[in-house]
Formats: structure tokens, sequence, C-alpha cells
């Protein structure tokens, strides 16, 4: 049985995380991770705690805001889910990046977060340099 408040809740955070993502706030992006959390983008090695998070965060600082698109979302208890298009650019190059997110929330931070996404178009961008 899941719980529609805490349901809720985080698909409200997760949206709100992912607009913070858009205005590249890296305090409210590290702060909604628990002081374990993982961000695994599947192509790459997982980052793990708060602090890996936080330098892998401000390395965003200088790129340009993008546009996180959510297509669907769905949220079930603590799993949140949605397939979503990344409009970003990397090295002046326009990327559009097709994505499936999961993100697991424990005591209301995230726990784990993973993305299923093809890297082809973001390795042309940074080879295009």
């Amino acid at each position: 049985m899941t719980d529609g408040t805490s349901t809720t809740s985080n698909d409200a955070m997760i949206r709100a995380f992912l607009a913070a993502w858009e205005g590249r706030d890296t305090e409210f992006i590290v702060d909604h991770f628990a002081d374990d959390g993982v961000y695994h983008s599947i192509p790459l090695a997982p980052i793990v705690g708060k602090r890996a998070i936080r330098e892998f965060v401000a390395g965003f600082a200088d790129v340009p805001p993008g546009r996180l698109v959510v297509h669907h979302q769905s949220a079930s208890g603590d799993v949140v889910m949605n397939e979503r298009t990344d409009y970003i650019t990397i090295n002046g190059v326009p990327v559009t990046l097709p994505i499936c997110g999961v993100f697991e929330i424990e005591n209301g931070r995230i726990k784990a977060w993973r993305e299923y996404f093809d890297l082809g178009p973001a390795r042309a961008a940074f080879g295009s340099a």
C-alpha cells in the first residue's frame, strides 16, 4: 500500500528538482539528496555521496541553462519515474537527449537517481570542440 501524501509530495519534489537543474541551482539540487545519495547516469560511473554530487553539479555552473521537458511522470510511494527530453548545450552545440529517469526517495531526500539514455549525442558535442 502506498501513502498518497508521500506519493504526491515526491512527485512535486522531483518536478521542482528538475526545475532547479534548468536554473542551475546547485544548493537546491544537492540539498535534495540523501547524504549517501547516488546519481547514476547509466552510461557512466555512479556518483556517490553529497560531496561528489556537489562537485558534479557545480561543474555545470558555466554551462548555459537547458530545458528539461517532462513528457510523462509517475509516482508510487517512494519511487518517481519520468520520461523526458533534455535540451542542453555542450561546447556551443545544442544537444537533445531523450531520457528515462528513476528516483528513489527516502525520508524526503533522493537516495538514488538513475538515468537511462544514449550518450552518443553528448559525446558528439564534446568531440566538436
